[in-house]
């Protein structure tokens, strides 16, 4: 190569072929998208009129603070991109969606660049919300966050782009970790913020590059409310092409080294080795590798989309399950409390001891021995001593008393639904029935929530 030349390539980087994104996420299809609103109508109208009457009555929002709105049910599946700041997250999305040298690019830099929590989602056109007013929006799926208070909410913002992938899925960007910082810094309760993501996320990628392989008191904290969620977790070891191949297998290693203590689970999760950013790859690098690993985290992805309905009809028969273990504990309390009362006992001093030693009274193994119930699935005896310290016993009514005549009763419902409906609601999917042919008519799935921001 002549000198004149190489000086040209050094100035301008050349950009990677983007036809195996494309092709991956089957961006250029003219398929329409499958119509799943007569499915969705279906979940809403077994969520609010089996599920939903029982969470109320026990008051289970305030045992695991997860209330579901009806812009959850209907919300796309989001990606959650977490991890140490100035690792590529922000890089990783604006390649992923071809936004690099357009007006929508994220801003990303080598200094920690994002402070807020971005919610990239799908729009008509080019537009920027603030966090007040997605909070305000009950149509949406972020009203919850609004119980992080003000503070939090200046640090949320979305923004709406026109692209095909985000017709079809949600992304989060997060704020990179610091290890030295302390939370109060924040301003705002980070890991709670975190955490509601995390319960939320279909898929959350948690990246790391070469250079920042420590982990310190955060991210082990983070790592910790990932238990439970290894199956949606994918870790990316980004800029992989900044090393040289007996350097990567050492670093790869190292990843692997500091995350063992902190993922146990017995199959090690997924680590995809590349570079996720639109610059082709160094020259003299693995380029075939980082392909391929490219292409399996796109088809991971792809995947979690074409899952949207089986996921999300799942999510919300686990959440019936604990709502009915929950109704089940509390219930078994009361009985109990009830049996020990006599016309002379202070009632405080006998729920106390109940409370304090609830295995004295076989209160969890009495709903283990019951059907369908999974020691795994039992809360924690410690977190109803907070739930009862702010919820008197007495303000509970027994389960047998939950029942009307024209209603039916709650916990036969609810196990109706867990049992029966929502599986029937997920065969018909599996099957290619017809996904639509259940309007509102027979549904009576109500009026679309309004925003009550918004300027009629």
């Amino acid at each position: 190569l002549s000198p004149p030349e190489e000086v040209e390539d050094a100035s301008e980087p050349t950009k990677r072929d983007r036809s195996h994104l494309e092709s991956t996420l089957k961006l250029n299809e003219e398929k329409p998208a499958d119509d799943f609103s007569g499915v969705l109508q279906r979940l809403r109208k077994i969520y609010h009129s089996s599920i939903k009457p029982l969470e109320q009555s026990y008051r289970y929002n305030e045992l695991r603070q997860h209330e579901i709105t009806d812009g959850e049910i209907t919300s796309k599946p989001m990606v959650l991109f977490l991890g140490p700041w100035s690792v590529g997250k922000s890089s990783m999305i604006n390649y992923l969606l071809g936004l690099d040298d357009t007006p929508y690019q994220l801003y990303t830099g080598a200094e920690p660049t994002t402070s807020e929590f971005t919610v990239i989602m799908h729009g008509p056109k080019l537009k920027t919300i603030e966090g007040i007013v997605m909070a305000a929006d009950s149509a949406r799926s972020f009203s919850p966050l609004e119980k992080f208070g003000q503070n939090f909410l200046e640090k949320l913002i979305g923004i709406e782009v026109p692209h095909k992938l985000l017709e079809r899925v949600t992304f989060v960007d997060t704020p990179g970790i610091i290890e030295n910082r302390k939370q109060q810094e924040r301003g705002y309760p980070f890991n709670d913020v975190c955490q509601w993501f995390i319960d939320r996320a279909d898929l959350i990628f948690v990246v790391f590059d070469p250079t920042k392989l420590d982990v310190g008191l955060e991210l082990e904290m983070l790592f910790r409310q990932l238990k439970g969620r290894e199956s949606q977790i994918r870790i990316i070891l980004n800029k992989a092409d900044s090393l040289a191949t007996q350097e990567l297998m050492r670093v790869y290693g190292a990843l692997f080294w500091s995350l063992a203590p902190l993922i146990n689970v017995t199959e090690p999760p997924r680590v995809y080795v590349s570079s996720f950013w639109p610059q082709e790859y160094h020259p003299d690098t693995h380029k075939d590798l980082f392909l391929k690993e490219e292409i399996s985290l796109l088809e991971d992805l792809n995947q979690v989309i074409e899952n949207r309905m089986e996921n999300k009809i799942a999510f919300i028969r686990q959440h019936a399950i604990r709502v009915r273990i929950h109704a089940l504990l509390v219930d078994r309390y009361l009985q109990t409390y009830k049996d020990k009362m006599t016309f002379f006992s202070d009632g405080e001093l006998v729920f106390r001891d109940i409370v304090e030693d609830p295995d004295k009274f076989f209160i969890f193994k009495s709903i283990l021995a019951k059907t369908n119930v999974s020691k795994f699935d039992l809360p924690n005896r410690e977190a109803y001593k907070d739930f009862f310290g702010i919820n008197p016993i007495t303000s509970f009514k027994l389960l047998s008393q939950q029942c009307s005549y024209m209603g039916g009763c709650f916990l036969e419902k609810i196990e109706k639904a867990i049992t029966r409906e929502l599986p029937d609601l997920l065969g018909s999917i599996g099957l290619g029935k017809k996904p639509n042919v259940l309007s509102c008519d027979i549904t009576g799935c109500g009026e679309t929530p309004k925003n009550r921001y918004r300027k009629p």
